[in-house]
């Protein structure tokens, strides 16, 4: 996820047909985190470049509303992780 965030990563993992091998593993892995990670990397890799000033994910500010948002749905992804392991 680390080389996704910046556009020269980006661009360097779409060259390289990472999103085919992102494709292929999310369909045949089991875990609930490693297809997480799989279908959030594909996003990034499948979506419009950030405008410019934005092209480092790391360094975008993010509404402190938002970032709790974001947190909350983490949690709640994981919450159901933990469910589904206890199954």
């Amino acid at each position: 996820e680390q080389l996704a965030a910046t556009k020269p990563g980006r661009l360097h993992l779409r060259s390289q047909g990472s999103y085919l091998v992102l494709r292929e593993l999310h369909s045949w892995e089991k875990d609930p985190e490693v297809l997480s990670t799989c279908q959030k990397l594909i996003q990034v890799l499948i979506g419009d470049e950030p405008e410019a000033g934005m092209e480092n994910l790391l360094e975008v500010t993010i509404p402190q509303e938002v970032e709790q948002r974001l947190r909350d749905l983490d949690r709640e992804e994981e919450e159901q992780r933990r469910k589904e392991r206890e199954r």
